[in-house]
């Protein structure tokens, strides 16, 4: 539509002297989109994007839609037919579109009150077998095409299978990511996944690389690692983050966007690959042997060029060990290529995802990079993206803050400190965590019916104030702030935010009881807090003293418990938690308690015994 409406002559001409054209970036403006969206999918039963909304001058939207082609054809409705319509009837009826405008104002604006009813545990087997149902056995994942990884899945899925230990959860889990890895919606060659995949096989995909796709998926390989301990989850989620080092890193620590699909006008021509290429590069003995390898062939896979995949390639994952130099060496080759465009806007949520995603791996895989990188970019958001008076900012770019942040933004980075604190056990993370969280609460919490809104009190009062709940190609706000309210209340021992995740599941009861798969991180949430987890407390006089502990919590999938280290006289992190000054350790020792329903084991103080008692 950007091609041929929005840069059309004609097109621009006949609104320029019609309309006044708003062009809205949805990922500067989520409450803009929201608002819009929910307008179409009222009028027409369903949404997406490119979103086209025809409104009064007092923002009342009397038409919407989709795409639409410039000129009628097949049976559409072109733009210019539809623009041409509605300025006739605005100059001749206008009183009547007016009229059109309030009505669906006052419809999207009608308050539903909420049932606050809870929600059953049956619904997590409820949701398992929905899943079950919509798996792709053959190639993974749920549905069918156009298939989008959603990652919150999976991880619904993981914890499903810790707490039930269904067999048939993991592998659907283990399934859909080795299937993801082996397509063409994973780039080969210089690692990170696209948006999504236009077939069943996840071998074509639509070739955008989202930031936030990335960061969720790191963390899924990463926590299907430590399930099952197989190596090669570790080592994907490895790539993924040097992909995201390398290519949407900042020099300030921060991280962009996204990279399109297309360069020099074409989609996906930086990735694609003529076998003749592949042996220009690397020789024909060695280029038989990579094409053969990712099945490369003169007929091509996708447009008469090849997307290199190893969906019919079966040999062990070790393998890829046997082409690595041939891939460095068309990676080499590629950087010369024209790059897709970089969408170098760096966002407060997606930033908190990416933060979440490094600060897991750091501790998981015990590297002190991908910690450290959690902590350039968590400091890139500290210095840049917060006004003077602490109010949290939305999107940076070339020097500029700009936007009061959204629920996103607040949620998202909040998961992102929890994940810093559990990895480095530094107390001024939490202490942020909780101070955002303070904030987040007094902003954007409806005193009325509870949940979370998209935008803050003190931010532009729009059309309406919406709240959301469905968990889309990434968490909604009030999921994770669900999440991370129950993370904190067993962290600081204060259970009011723990009635604050109680009251969101309530708030939002009847659309995650009418349709659970579409709510996977609000279950993330709501397992949570039903399942036997584990609160840890290490207690010690020297913080290094804490690491064998801490590295056998790590080795663990343990998605129910928390950890904390106390170190004696430590005033921060008594102030946030007042309970650990309990905690007196033996001069000397490290002492480890493990607490279970608000009930303390006897400190335990030999790795053994330790390991005997973790969940």
């Amino acid at each position: 539509m950007e091609r041929e409406s929005f840069e059309d002559e004609e097109v621009a001409d006949f609104l320029n002297v019609h309309f006044v054209s708003i062009k809205v970036d949805r990922e500067e403006r989520p409450d803009v989109d929201t608002i819009y969206m929910n307008v179409c999918q009222a009028l027409t039963g369903s949404g997406g994007w490119p979103l086209t909304v025809i409104m009064t001058h007092d923002k009342k939207p009397f038409f919407a839609g989709t795409y639409f082609p410039k000129n009628d054809r097949m049976g559409l409705q072109g733009l210019m037919t539809i623009l041409k319509a509605v300025s006739v009837g605005w100059e001749n009826n206008r009183k009547l579109l007016l009229e059109s405008g309030d009505k669906i104002t006052e419809f999207i604006a009608k308050k539903r009150k909420p049932s606050m009813a809870s929600i059953s545990e049956d619904i997590f087997d409820e949701t398992f077998l929905s899943f079950q149902q919509y798996f792709d056995p053959t190639y993974g994942g749920f549905g069918h095409a156009p298939k989008f990884p959603t990652p919150h899945n999976l991880m619904l899925l993981l914890r499903y299978w810790k707490r039930t230990n269904n067999p048939a959860a993991l592998q659907m889990v283990e399934k859909t990511l080795d299937s993801m890895y082996k397509g063409g919606i994973y780039d080969h060659i210089g690692f990170g996944f696209c948006r999504y995949s236009t077939d069943h096989r996840w071998l074509v995909p639509h070739f955008e690389k989202m930031l936030y796709d990335n960061a969720l998926l790191a963390i899924t390989y990463l926590e299907t690692y430590q399930a099952t301990k197989k190596e090669k989850y570790g080592l994907i989620a490895q790539d993924i983050l040097s992909y995201v080092l390398r290519d949407m890193t900042s020099k300030e620590g921060g991280f962009y966007c996204a990279e399109d699909a297309d360069s020099e006008g074409v989609e996906g021509k930086f990735y694609l690959w003529d076998l003749e290429e592949i042996y220009s590069v690397l020789g024909e003995e060695e280029g038989r042997a990579f094409a053969s390898f990712y099945s490369i062939t003169s007929k091509g896979n996708f447009e008469g060029k090849n997307i290199p995949n190893l969906i019919n390639n079966n040999l062990p994952y070790e393998n890829i060990i046997t082409v690595k130099e041939s891939r460095d060496k068309l990676f080499k080759h590629r950087e010369k290529r024209i790059h897709p465009l970089k969408d170098d806007k760096i966002l407060t949520s997606w930033n908190g995802l990416m933060i979440s995603a490094f600060a897991i791996a750091g501790r998981v895989l015990n590297e002190n990079k991908y910690t450290q990188a959690a902590i350039d970019a968590c400091n890139f958001i500290l210095n840049n993206l917060i006004r003077d008076d602490g109010r949290l900012l939305s999107r940076y770019r070339e020097g500029e803050a700009k936007y009061l942040a959204y629920l996103e933004d607040y949620a998202f980075f909040i998961w992102g400190l929890l994940e810093l604190y559990e990895t480095t056990y530094r107390p001024e993370y939490l202490k942020r965590a909780i101070s955002f969280s303070e904030d987040l609460l007094e902003l954007f919490w409806d005193k009325d019916d509870g949940g979370l809104f998209i935008y803050g009190n003190d931010s532009e009062q729009l059309l309406i104030r919406p709240k959301e709940v469905y968990d889309g190609a990434i968490p909604s706000g009030n999921s994770v702030s669900a999440l991370n309210f129950m993370r904190l209340s067993r962290l600081t021992g204060k259970f009011y935010y723990e009635e604050r995740a109680d009251q969101i599941f309530r708030t939002f009861s009847d659309s995650i009881k009418a349709h659970p798969i579409s709510h996977s991180y609000s279950l993330i949430a709501l397992l949570f807090s039903y399942s036997k987890g584990q609160e840890i407390i290490i207690s010690t006089h020297a913080t290094e003293n804490a690491k064998p502990y801490t590295d056998i919590i790590n080795e663990r999938f343990s998605p129910f418990s928390v950890s904390m280290v106390y170190t004696a006289g430590d005033e921060t992190l008594a102030e946030i938690s007042p309970f650990l000054e309990s905690y007196n350790t033996t001069p000397g020792k490290t002492e480890v308690y493990v607490c279970e329903k608000h009930s303390c084991k006897a400190p335990i103080t030999d790795f053994e015994s330790f390991k005997e008692v973790l969940l």
